[in-house]
């Protein structure tokens, strides 16, 4: 069995998702959403994500980690405050030993949907049937249990990969 938590990268919503994935069964841990205060400084706000996603990795010990790839169509500013809240998300569970894959958006649909273009609805629908004790508030969460789904079905072929 292989303990895995989902991070979907930002800086006001930073939705996490664990889960246990034991060959093709997968089992719902828990899930949730960080939010940092917004009144903050910007470098406040990234050591609230960085402390709460270790704080994470304390209580529910994850063996990997997975995160999703960021598109963005925003400007200029909100991508480089994205990027930096990503990198706290990447470098926290690697500070911590644990192997971190990334994922395109696009991919993480197909992981679970089906298809690369799903709805946001499609996903959260599928994310039910596949861990029926999911108990997600929001899209944020949802989004980070399907990081982590896509991480159980692809981590094999990874590691081929890093092997190889």
């Amino acid at each position: 069995m292989v303990r895995i938590i989902g991070i979907d990268p930002g800086l006001r919503r930073c939705g996490w998702g664990v889960l246990d994935s034991s060959g093709n069964r997968l089992s719902f841990v828990a899930c949730g959403t960080i939010m940092p205060p917004v009144e903050l400084s910007l470098a406040e706000r990234l050591v609230h994500l960085h402390r709460d996603i270790d704080a994470l990795i304390d209580r529910f010990r994850p063996d990997e980690a997975a995160v999703e790839e960021t598109f963005v169509s925003a400007g200029a500013r909100s991508a480089l405050q994205l990027g930096q809240a990503r990198g706290v998300v990447l470098m926290t569970p690697a500070a911590r030993g644990l192997p971190v894959g990334e994922y395109a958006a696009n991919l993480i649909k197909k992981s679970v949907v089906g298809t690369g273009h799903a709805e946001k609805g499609q996903v959260q629908m599928m994310i039910k049937i596949l861990l029926p004790a999911a108990d997600f508030k929001g899209a944020d969460a949802a989004d980070a249990l399907a990081i982590a789904i896509c991480h159980a079905h692809h981590r094999g072929i990874r590691q081929l990969r890093a092997t190889a």
